[in-house]
């Protein structure tokens, strides 16, 4: 089977002199043009191919590889608009199309946009979409809250960052859960914190609960150590503060040290947190 907007594996069933000609069980013989054939390159050879459409719509093979193929999300730059659509740069020297009424927000040219490549199938034409929720599906039962997943941040709204899970499923996090920069386009670890009735997954970029707490005490000593043993930061100390020196929010910054006292390991004041001596150390 030979798939369209993907990478195949093709083998060479002809030359001429503007190329080589690839056999497919789907498309017949599939061009690939003189100055994408390998040096050397013979009947009988097996070829790794991306197989798209011209200018023409004519089914077309190049050794060149796209920045993202059908089935995938990517975030690509805007490097044309006309009357139909925008075209974006996606590696190939033919633009990737995005239909106006797939334009979630209109594009403009010289911005970049998390997209869905996929194939129109009244036209067999390899597109792409900005409206990512038509191709995610909702969260499967085999997903708990604290797994660990991938994410796709595709959009930035007033109450925080839509993403893709996985790949397949919509997720969204909270800006009052975000103690670091994040960018459209950035791909990153997260946490489950939750999964709607209506299979949307809600996320966090921290792990839940002791596991965290544990994470953030470790980080907290070695940034003590590194820094003479003194942090100038407490329980009383602003958000944005500690934010902005431990991507944390308050409340797990207050059990963190909260537990490392318990344990002994620091001392709280009203100018910050202190390390205590331990036994054996100069």
């Amino acid at each position: 089977m030979t798939d369209l907007g993907r990478l195949n594996k093709l083998v060479v069933a002809k030359t001429v002199d503007f190329g080589v000609y690839l056999n497919s069980d789907d498309y017949g013989e599939i061009l690939l043009p003189q100055k994408y054939v390998p040096e050397d390159c013979g009947i009988g050879d097996e070829l790794t191919v991306f197989i798209y459409t011209d200018s023409e719509d004519r089914i077309i093979a190049t050794t060149q590889f796209p920045k993202a193929k059908v089935g995938e999300f990517a975030k690509l730059l805007v490097k044309d608009v006309n009357n139909v659509g925008a075209f974006l740069d996606w590696g190939l020297e033919k633009d990737l199309f995005v239909p106006f009424k797939e334009q979630k927000n209109k594009m403009e040219v010289g911005e970049y946009y998390v997209v869905f490549i996929y194939v129109d199938k009244r036209t067999n034409r390899i597109a792409a979409s900005s409206k990512l929720n038509t191709f995610l599906d909702a969260c499967p039962e085999k997903y708990s809250i604290g797994d660990e997943v991938n994410i796709l941040v595709a959009d930035e709204l007033e109450m925080g960052f839509p993403v893709v899970v996985n790949e397949y499923y919509a997720g969204m996090i909270y800006k009052n859960q975000i103690f670091q920069d994040i960018a459209i386009g950035a791909q990153l670890k997260a946490f489950i914190k939750n999964i709607r009735p209506d299979g949307l997954i809600d996320l966090s970029l921290q792990k839940a609960g002791y596991t965290k707490v544990t994470s953030l005490s470790e980080q907290i000593l070695e940034k003590m150590r590194l820094q003479g043993g003194y942090i100038p930061l407490n329980s009383k100390s602003s958000p944005e503060h500690i934010s902005k020196l431990f991507k944390c929010s308050k409340k797990t910054f207050k059990m963190a040290i909260g537990s490392l006292y318990k344990e002994r390991l620091i001392t709280i004041t009203d100018e910050g947190i202190k390390l205590v001596p331990q036994k054996g150390s100069k």
